[in-house]
């Protein structure tokens, strides 16, 4: 199908939209790049280029309408739901199924919409994967629902802490010491028995998982600056979350339990 000519900026505002919505939502930023680089050539730009950082995109378009962009992305969450429709929607660009205009309403529905699965899901998740990662470790069977509890909690307020006190790094540190608070509580009390797997199966949900494979990624695909930025925010985070249980652990050995 046929559509009218665009100019470089509708052109560039959907390229842009693209890349904030996957970038946001869990992206590696090789794919960023890529995607928008194929959007633009799906609507007749072959020279576009993009730089991508986990904190800012910069897309420009070579001509004599020259376009140049620069989006900020001050937040990062992962909706991997998100990222997969944008491809879908990039897909259908490329076999000229949409034109600008059309395909910029769809991406500003999806940054709109509230596709996440509901908070309740998401700790009922994290509750049954801390209990079966505490199996996965080795862990007994009687540990299983104080693991299933503190994971579940240790979400509920991650979460939490993350909309009280927007201080990166700060709600998993809380979160991680909850957790080991409420295990040491459970072992105390006789209702946990092994201190240790009940801590690491409960922890795990909050383990950076996806930055640590997106930075490796992004370093095996050559987007160094991109891979260590990564890599130091899941060091970080991953550091928080050791700090808690630290914490709680020399108070465990202190009293000597």
């Amino acid at each position: 199908m046929a559509y009218p000519a665009a100019t470089n900026y509708e052109i560039a505002q959907v390229c842009l939209l693209a890349g904030k919505i996957m970038l946001e939502n869990g992206g590696e930023t090789y794919r960023v790049e890529d995607t928008m680089t194929h959007v633009a050539e799906a609507f007749g730009v072959p020279n576009s280029h993009s730089f991508v950082t986990p904190t800012g995109i910069i897309f420009s378009i070579d001509g004599p309408e020259q376009t140049t962009r620069l989006i900020r992305i001050s937040a990062r969450s992962t909706d991997l739901r998100k990222v997969t429709v944008v491809n879908a929607i990039s897909r259908r660009i490329s076999q000229g199924d949409l034109s600008p205009k059309e395909a910029y309403r769809l991406l500003e529905e999806i940054d709109a919409a509230q596709m996440r699965y509901p908070a309740w899901f998401q700790i009922l998740s994290a509750a049954v994967a801390s209990g079966c990662f505490l199996i996965m470790f080795h862990g007994e069977w009687p540990d299983f629902f104080p693991a299933f509890i503190a994971g579940g909690v240790g979400l509920a307020f991650l979460n939490y802490f993350h909309r009280l006190v927007p201080i990166k790094f700060f709600a998993e540190f809380l979160a991680s010491l909850l957790i080991g608070t409420m295990a040491f509580l459970f072992v105390k009390m006789g209702f946990g028995h092994a201190l240790d797997t009940i801590i690491i199966g409960s922890v795990m949900p909050l383990v950076p998982g996806l930055l640590i494979t997106n930075a490796v990624r992004d370093l095996m695909a050559g987007h160094f600056v991109s891979g260590v930025s990564k890599g130091a925010e899941a060091f970080l985070t991953a550091f928080a979350i050791g700090a808690g249980i630290a914490f709680v652990l020399s108070f465990y050995n202190g009293v000597g339990i």
